[in-house]
C-alpha cells in the first residue's frame, strides 16, 4: 500500500490546529458583563475584538490565552466575540476584525490596531503603557 505523504502532513496539520484552537478557547469568555467592564478600572487593558469564526481571529486566540495567563493581575487581556455580543461590542466602533484596542490605567484609549497582531507587538505596547513583563 502506497502512502500519500502530503495527505498525511495535511491531516496532521489539521489535527494540530484543531487541538490548538480547542485549547486556546478555554480561557475566552463571551460574557456580556465582561464587555461593560472594558476598560478595567485602574488597569492597563488590551481588548481583542473578533470572532471565533474568522481566520486571523483564530490565529490570535492562542496568543490572547497566553497573555491572559502571563499578565494576570498586571494587565487585563480580554477577547470579545463581536458576532455573539453585537449590542455590547458596538461601543468600540470597529471597522474590521480582529481589532485590538489598548487603554491606559485611566481608561483612555491610547492605541488601536486592525488585523492580526503578533505577541511581541502586544507585549511591547503593554510595556510602553508601563506593564512589567
Amino acid at each position: 500500500m502506497k502512502r500519500d505523504p502530503i495527505g498525511s502532513v495535511i491531516a496532521g496539520l489539521v489535527l494540530v490546529l484543531t487541538l490548538l484552537w480547542a485549547s486556546a478557547t478555554v480561557g475566552i469568555t463571551d460574557a456580556p458583563s465582561q464587555v461593560s467592564n472594558i476598560p478595567v478600572k485602574g488597569m492597563v487593558t488590551m481588548v481583542d475584538l473578533g470572532s471565533k469564526e474568522c481566520v486571523p481571529c483564530k490565529m490570535m486566540a492562542p496568543i490572547i490565552v497566553e497573555l491572559e495567563k502571563e499578565y494576570k493581575n498586571r494587565a487585563a487581556i480580554i477577547f470579545v466575540d463581536v458576532w455573539k455580543q453585537k449590542d455590547q461590542s458596538s461601543q468600540f466602533e470597529i471597522r474590521v476584525i480582529p481589532t485590538q484596542i489598548f487603554f491606559d490605567r485611566e481608561g483612555k484609549e491610547v492605541y488601536r490596531h486592525e488585523g492580526f497582531l503578533d505577541k511581541d507587538s502586544i507585549v511591547n505596547m503593554l510595556r510602553t503603557l508601563g506593564v512589567q513583563g
